[in-house]
C-alpha cells in the first residue's frame, strides 16, 4: 500500500508537469503571435528561454517581445525550480520511506515469538497464509520475487524479501524464535536445503514441507521435516474419494475450519483445561455437558493418536484432545477455558 506522503508528492509532481506544459504552450504562442516567429522558431525560442541555455535569438526582439521574454524567464525560473525540488524530494522520500518501512517490518518480526514462517508465496504459500490469517496466527513470508511482494503486501501480511536458502534470510524472519516453518517452494531441492538449514538453526522447530515428487518424501523426512505434503497426491485422493464416499467427504469438507467464528473442530492442550496437580480423565472434564463439544480424538505426550478415546482416558501433561462442535459451542469452549 502506498504511503500517503508519497501520494502527496506524486500529486505535486503531476501539478508541476502541468505547469511546465502550460508554460511551454504560453511561450510558443507568445513568440508566434507577439514576435511573429514561425512555429518551429517559436518552439526553439521557448525552449532556450525556459532552460536558460543562453543561445542567440532567431531574430532581434522588439520591446513587446523583450517584455514577454522577461516574463517567460522569471516564470520559468520559479516553475522549473519548483518542479526540480518536488522531483528531488520525491526520490529522496521514496528511498527514505522504503528504509523506514523495512525497519518497521524488521522491528515487528523481532517482536514475534512462536510465529510461523512461510517460504514462498506461490499457490501453496498463499493458501497457507490465508488459513493462518483466518485463524489469527502470526506469520512471516519469505519471498524472493519483489514484484509479488509489492503486489500483495499490506498491513496484514509481513514479507521478507530474500532467498530462503540463505541463513541470513531465515534469521531475518526470526527462525530462532519461530514455532513452525512451512516450506512451500516449487522446487524440491530448494525445500530440502531450507529444511536442512532450518533444522540446524532451530532443533525444536516444527517443519512442514511440500514435495512435488514422491522420491523427495524420504529425503525431506531425513533432512528434518516433521511432515511432508504431496499436494498432487492429496488432490487425486480427494477427487477419488468424492467418487467412492462422496457424502462422507462432503461432510468432512463442511467441517468449517475457516476463521475464528466458523470453526467446528478444535485442538486443545490439556494444560489449558485444568490444573495439572491432579491428572483428570475425559469423563472428569465433562466437556459435553459444560460446552456441548464432543471429544473425538486424543494425542498423548508421545505423539500417538487415538480416535474416539474412552471416557476414562487420562489427560496427562503434554497431551492434546480434538473436540467437535458447532461454531457457538467451540466459542463457548474457548471462552470458558480462556483458550486463545
Amino acid at each position: 500500500m502506498d504511503n500517503p506522503l508519497l501520494k502527496l508528492y506524486r500529486s505535486k509532481i503531476y501539478t508541476a508537469i502541468m505547469m511546465l506544459v502550460l508554460l511551454l504552450c504560453i511561450g510558443v504562442l507568445g513568440y508566434r503571435f507577439i514576435s511573429g516567429y514561425l512555429w518551429l522558431d517559436a518552439v526553439y525560442m521557448t525552449v532556450i528561454t525556459v532552460t536558460t541555455v543562453g543561445f542567440a535569438e532567431v531574430m532581434p526582439l522588439d520591446s513587446t517581445s523583450k517584455i514577454f521574454t522577461i516574463f517567460l524567464i522569471l516564470t520559468s525560473v520559479v516553475i522549473v525550480g519548483y518542479a526540480i525540488t518536488i522531483i528531488t524530494d520525491y526520490i529522496l522520500s521514496r528511498n527514505n520511506f522504503e528504509d523506514i518501512k523495512q525497519h518497521r517490518m524488521q522491528k515487528k518480526i523481532n517482536a514475534m515469538t512462536n510465529h510461523i514462517i512461510i517460504c514462498g508465496y506461490g499457490r501453496n504459500g498463499k493458501q497457507a497464509a490465508k488459513k493462518l490469517s483466518d485463524y489469527g496466527k502470526p506469520f512471516v513470508i519469505i519471498e524472493r520475487n519483489k514484484d509479488i511482494i509489492e503486489k500483495f503486501q499490506d498491513d496484514t501480511i509481513t514479507f521478507i524479501e530474500g532467498n530462503a536458502n540463505e541463513d541470513e534470510t531465515l534469521f531475518a524472519a526470526g527462525i530462532e524464535k519461530a514455532s513452525t516453518l512451512i516450506c512451500a517452494l516449487p522446487n524440491d531441492a530448494d525445500n530440502l536445503f531450507v529444511v536442512l538449514s532450518a533444522r540446524q538453526i532451530n532443533a525444536k522447530l516444527s517443519i512442514i514441507s511440500r514435495a512435488s515428487e514422491e522420491t523427495s518424501y524420504n529425503k525431506l523426512k531425513l533432512a528434518g521435516a516433521n511432515n511432508v505434503i504431496l499436494p498432487d497426491r492429496i488432490g487425486g485422493d480427494h477427487m477419488a474419494s468424492l467418487v467412492v464416499i462422496p457424502d462422507l467427504v462432503e461432510f468432512i469438507d463442511n467441517l468449517g475450519i475457516i476463521g475464528e467464528r466458523n470453526i467446528n473442530i478444535e485442538e486443545v492442550k490439556v494444560e489449558q483445561l485444568y490444573n495439572m496437580n491432579e491428572v483428570k480423565t475425559i469423563r472428569d472434564l465433562d466437556l459435553r455437558k459444560k460446552t456441548g463439544c464432543t471429544v473425538i480424538g486424543f494425542k498423548n505426550d508421545k505423539g500417538e493418536y487415538i480416535v474416539n478415546p474412552e471416557a476414562d482416558t487420562k489427560l496427562i501433561p503434554g497431551s492434546k484432545i480434538i473436540v467437535l462442535g458447532r461454531p457457538e459451542q467451540i466459542i463457548k469452549l474457548n471462552s470458558q477455558y480462556n483458550i486463545e
